[in-house]
């Protein structure tokens, strides 16, 4: 089996495909681009992609990605996040003059870069991959925010642990395959229709929900690309069974122009 992470080793990818399925084999994408086209591809068996944040809010590009690739959400983890700045031995915050990693982990950790404004902070393709690059050209100067996997794993020195804004931090995942599949005890799926233009729609929908008992955990519009300005919603429901949900779907089908089922799957406790 081979699953595809967004970054590499010592990642959050990485550690939520470990929590999964252990010690599998990888392909570490750049991008999520890359990542929803290899599993559309099959060059991968299933992926795992960050879907939002408690702090920085959801990744609406990724509902896109997923919907124009294809794919179905198979599952979902959340992962407590804890952000470490790391550097080569040796070295104080003091000496630190530019931190790189990724925008999400950097806006996460805004806060306790206000009271360092000597250090540029600069967005890169992933956590993990900052320390890598650190350790590997020895830059001094130069720090990572990353995990503690990821410090032990390059051998960096954490100068500061834990400096998310929020110590309760937790990021989303979603897993994400080629074809749906019956999942055991699905009691979650995730929709993006589009209301109808008439004054009321939305509340129509979210209405005949309610009264199908059938809990509404998040709805977030997400821009249409090809139309400016116009907007889809995706939704997260919860239900005690898929039939619940079948029967939501007919419900409410009637009142929207617009329905895609991105997935249904069993949900995870944080």
């Amino acid at each position: 089996m081979k699953v595809a992470i967004q970054g590499i080793k010592g990642s959050y990818h990485h550690q939520v495909a470990r929590q999964l399925y252990g010690d599998v084999a990888l392909l570490e994408c750049n991008s999520f681009d890359q990542l929803v086209i290899a599993v559309a591809k099959a060059d991968a068996d299933t992926g795992i992609m960050a879907i939002g944040n408690s702090i920085a809010g959801s990744i609406l590009p990724n509902y896109t990605l997923i919907k124009e690739q294809g794919l179905t959400i198979t599952g979902e983890f959340y992962l407590h996040i804890k952000h470490q700045l790391m550097a080569l031995h040796g070295q104080g915050i003091k000496n630190i003059e530019e931190v790189q990693s990724h925008p999400m982990a950097l806006l996460q950790c805004k806060p306790f870069f206000r009271k360092h404004q000597h250090i540029k902070l600069v967005e890169t393709d992933d956590t993990a991959a900052a320390a890598f690059r650190i350790a590997k050209e020895k830059k001094r100067g130069v720090a990572a925010v990353a995990s503690t996997q990821a410090a032990q794993l390059y051998g960096l020195k954490i100068i500061s642990d834990n400096i998310q804004q929020v110590k309760k931090n937790a990021t989303r995942f979603v897993v994400v395959e080629k074809t749906s599949r019956n999942i055991d005890g699905a009691n979650k799926a995730t929709i993006n229709f589009t209301a109808g233009h008439q004054p009321g729609s939305l509340g129509k929908i979210l209405t005949t929900l309610g009264g199908l008992n059938i809990n509404l955990s998040k709805i977030q519009s997400v821009p249409i690309i090809e139309k400016p300005f116009l907007f889809s919603f995706v939704a997260d429901l919860e239900f005690e069974s898929v039939s619940q949900f079948e029967l939501a779907k007919l419900e409410i089908g009637i009142l929207v122009e617009s329905l895609e089922v991105l997935g249904v799957y069993k949900s995870h406790v944080l």
